[in-house]
């Protein structure tokens, strides 16, 4: 990714745009995920919101039936199920505790504009709107088509569930001081702060548009992203610029 010269890219956390609401409604689950997990050396149960990989297919995985149930599992049997499925997904892909996998499944409803958040974190786009962005110059947008029933005879609209992989990071002078993170789970325990700080050395040069790593609910889309989808005038979507310390290349 290339800035602008003379100035850095600048980056901005993306969420549902008020005003205007659409009726569009989504009751959808995860095809399939991974188990929570119990931790034998801090004495946690617990999975993370967040990541997502809508395009990894299971269906000929020989245990797919252990992907269905939202559950916990001890630890020793999480990283078995976690390393069975890394084969299928992005290389170096995390996969913490209760990562989602497959397409959305589920009922809908409603009228659907270029940008839908079934959640803050989970981004729909349509088919239209994700072609334009990509002609527009926008880099590394990959999304699927979810398993979606209508429940009312209408055209059914076409939408692209994005995958949103996890790739730069807060920086850690926003993070509240604590414990380490567990040496055997990762887990961190930490909430997401207030006020957002962005480790420059951490952001991605291959995407336009990502969650963070370490607080995959929050999602992050370049200045060329949101020119594009202001240009095109696409809506459902807002942009509150986050700021950023560390030396970047841009």
């Amino acid at each position: 990714m290339n800035a602008k010269k003379g100035s850095a890219v600048r980056f901005y956390a993306v969420k549902k745009a008020p005003g205007k609401a659409l009726t569009g409604d989504m009751q959808v689950v995860s095809k399939w995920l991974l188990p929570g997990v119990k931790c034998s050396q801090c004495g946690a149960t617990w999975s993370e919101a967040g990541v997502a990989y809508p395009c990894v297919d299971l269906s000929n995985h020989p245990q797919q039936a252990e992907f269905t149930q939202p559950r916990a599992e001890p630890i020793e049997e999480f990283e078995r199920l976690r390393e069975s499925v890394r084969p299928l997904l992005p290389k170096g892909a995390l996969l913490p505790p209760g990562t989602s996998l497959g397409p959305s499944v589920g009922t809908a409803q409603g009228e659907f504009g270029a940008f839908f958040f079934e959640q803050p974190w989970v981004l729909f786009v349509s088919q239209e709107a994700m072609a334009s962005l990509a002609k527009a110059g926008v880099k590394g947008l990959l999304g699927c088509k979810p398993e979606l029933t209508f429940r009312r005879k209408t055209r059914m609209p076409e939408l692209v569930e994005l995958q949103l992989e996890p790739l730069g990071r807060l920086h850690e002078e926003c993070l509240p001081v604590g414990p380490p993170p567990c040496s055997r789970c990762g887990r961190t325990g930490h909430s997401l702060p207030a006020a957002l700080l962005l480790d420059a050395e951490s952001l991605p040069r291959q995407s336009d548009l990502f969650r963070l790593a370490n607080f995959s609910t929050v999602l992050v889309g370049t200045e060329r992203f949101k020119d594009a989808v202001q240009s095109l005038g696409l809506e459902g979507i807002s942009f509150h610029e986050i700021p950023q310390k560390g030396h970047s290349e841009g």
